[in-house]
């Protein structure tokens, strides 16, 4: 049995802007969900942000406004009601799961900002294995030009600070999509980088994301140049 994951709101001392993946591998989703509740709860103005990079077992996730007619059938898969923003999605081994612990009022971000630099990071993050991933308006998550979707993101944002945050399909069942409506879009693709031909491992996937997006959170002005 894994661990389960710690919410360390005495980590060490560090500067606001320093962030650094911590890879806690195999985790329940609901003791991960719990110890993302408890960090947000106990930190304070001072509390470093973090990002936690997981694989989860097969779950189906909704959002705090998901509709159960969403969740077509859901077999012996377990369902779990979030807080999170979005509609359903489903969680499971060969998928890179990065959750974003931060203090974005200390950061001066908007949720929008956020929102967008997380889809900037994982484009980034896409084309070190040459895949071109592109937003979809109105849809948060990112796509291929074909329309599949190989990234889901939803965010829980308490007090200005956010917990959950994105996953990135690598080598992974992906029949389980077909069982929902994927972010509440019926018919919805979605598809893995191992699909297009690519070889990287989940935590291959969580580290060059937490790269990019660590080079994002740092830049002066907050890294404001996107990718089309």
């Amino acid at each position: 049995m894994n661990p389960e994951p710690s919410a360390p709101a005495a980590a060490p001392a560090q500067p606001a802007c320093a962030l650094a993946l911590q890879w806690l591998g195999r985790q329940d989703y609901g003791a991960t969900w719990d110890a993302m509740r408890a960090f947000t709860n106990a930190r304070n103005v001072a509390t470093p942000d973090q990002l936690w990079g997981v694989e989860h077992p097969p779950v189906f996730t909704l959002g705090q406004a998901g509709k159960p007619e969403h969740l077509l059938a859901p077999h012996a898969v377990p369902v779990v009601q979030t807080d999170r923003g979005g509609q359903v999605t489903f969680h499971g081994p060969g998928q890179s799961v990065i959750y974003l612990l931060l203090d974005i009022r200390r950061h001066r971000w908007m949720v929008r900002d956020t929102v967008q630099r997380i889809e900037e990071a994982v484009i980034r993050a896409l084309a070190r294995w040459g895949i071109a991933g592109q937003r979809k308006s109105g849809a948060p998550g990112i796509y291929l030009s074909s329309g599949e979707k190989i990234s889901a993101l939803g965010l829980k944002v308490r007090n200005g600070c956010t917990y959950h945050g994105v996953a990135i399909n690598v080598a992974m069942d992906l029949e389980p999509f077909t069982w929902i409506n994927p972010c509440g879009y019926p018919g919805l693709r979605t598809i893995d980088m191992a699909s297009l031909g690519v070889h990287a491992t989940v935590e291959q996937v969580a580290a060059a994301f937490a790269e990019e997006f660590a080079a994002l959170w740092q830049a002066p002005g907050g890294g404001s140049t996107m990718t089309a």
